[in-house]
């Protein structure tokens, strides 16, 4: 939370659009926004959403797929690469210090849930570094958005150009 997931997402996607990459970028925490019944999950309700999604995508012929989730274990991870059809996946986790992550929620979430996200932060944070499931991480603190989702790119082989001047490629 408040690493900027769904900022970077959007530029990835741009990025991707400028060089007419076949793609679709999904923030997968909007899956999930639901108050349902106890005895169901807004988990399996996003992944089955998810699923659904990317059988709509694939019959566009869409195969590439950015996602946009902080995933705390390895079942999710799991659950995540089911409902894609994965057969390569990418994790990139995106990070920043969790003062700069806290006021960016404190910032962006302004209602009655805000002190509960401000205080998930580090808890979320501890969680991440547990379980290590990325296969390499980025920095977003103090770097244009443009920088930071380019370098997701071309890390992850999406892209393939290293100029160090990024933006003049796009």
């Amino acid at each position: 939370m408040g690493a900027g997931k769904t900022s970077v997402l959007g530029e990835a996607s741009d990025i991707l659009a400028r060089r007419d990459v076949v793609h679709a970028a999904i923030d997968l925490d909007v899956f999930g926004l639901a108050h349902i019944p106890s005895a169901s999950s807004n988990d399996g309700v996003m992944y089955r959403n998810l699923q659904s999604v990317c059988e709509n995508y694939t019959s566009l012929g869409v195969g590439r797929l950015l996602l946009a989730r902080a995933v705390e274990n390895h079942a999710e991870l799991e659950l995540c690469r089911s409902a894609v059809s994965a057969k390569d996946a990418v994790v990139c986790r995106l990070t920043a210090s969790v003062g700069t992550m806290e006021q960016r929620i404190r910032n962006r979430e302004l209602g009655v849930s805000q002190l509960e996200y401000v205080a998930r932060v580090a808890e979320l944070n501890d969680l991440l570094n547990l379980a290590r499931l990325e296969n390499f991480t980025v920095s977003n603190e103090n770097r244009p958005l443009s920088e930071v989702a380019y370098e997701i790119l071309l890390k992850a082989g999406w892209i393939s150009d290293g100029h160090p001047n990024y933006l003049e490629k796009l």
